[in-house]
């Protein structure tokens, strides 16, 4: 979580001085703007993930083909090195009553089904925030539009991509892992 805090202060800091020196606009709302981007994708964040949250499980099951993970995807994740550094990646499921940071009941099978399904949703959650991220583009004016609210939206999708790729890293190992304990207790 520090490492998130610290890359999105850093981001603003750096936006803010970048737009600063350019002069794009006075200092005050330079500063106003990069907060005001920076809470609405937090909030648009929220909103998107609240209302995942609230969608049927049935929809994100380990049957659920939208979420299968190719070879080639599995393979991407090793030449990318997830397993190294997804520990650093900031788990937001605690607040929606599923942690995702570790896994507690490693033998039972609906706990993993259950993993599995909320791997699922934070997958929809941060794909649907890829492009919303860049809805704040449409309240800012002038070159603020490019020099504040799309450098914003561009940390915000690499902040997302970055869960995205853990949580697919993460699905095919459980999947297995439900399929062994489902064909052991058969």
């Amino acid at each position: 979580m520090k490492l998130y805090l610290t890359v999105i202060g850093f981001a603003m800091l750096i936006i803010s001085v970048i737009n600063i020196i350019l002069g794009t606009a006075y200092v005050y709302s330079i500063i106003l703007l990069v907060v005001i981007c920076t809470a609405l994708q937090f909030l648009l964040d929220g909103l998107i993930a609240i209302v995942i949250n609230i969608m049927p499980d049935k929809y994100f099951g380990a049957d659920n083909r939208l979420y299968n993970v190719s070879e080639l995807e599995k393979r991407l994740y090793k030449r990318l090195k997830v397993r190294s550094w997804k520990d650093k990646v900031w788990e937001l499921g605690g607040l929606g009553g599923f942690s995702k940071k570790s896994l507690e009941k490693p033998d039972s099978v609906e706990y993993i089904e259950k993993f599995i399904i909320e791997c699922n949703k934070g997958v929809l959650t941060h794909r649907l925030s890829y492009p919303i991220g860049f809805l704040p583009m449409l309240f800012t004016s002038g070159i603020c539009t490019f020099t504040i609210a799309l450098p914003v939206a561009l940390v915000n999708l690499f902040l997302n991509i970055l869960p995205t790729l853990v949580l697919r890293y993460n699905t095919p190992k459980l999947k297995a892992m439900m399929k062994r304990m489902t064909r052991n207790s058969a």
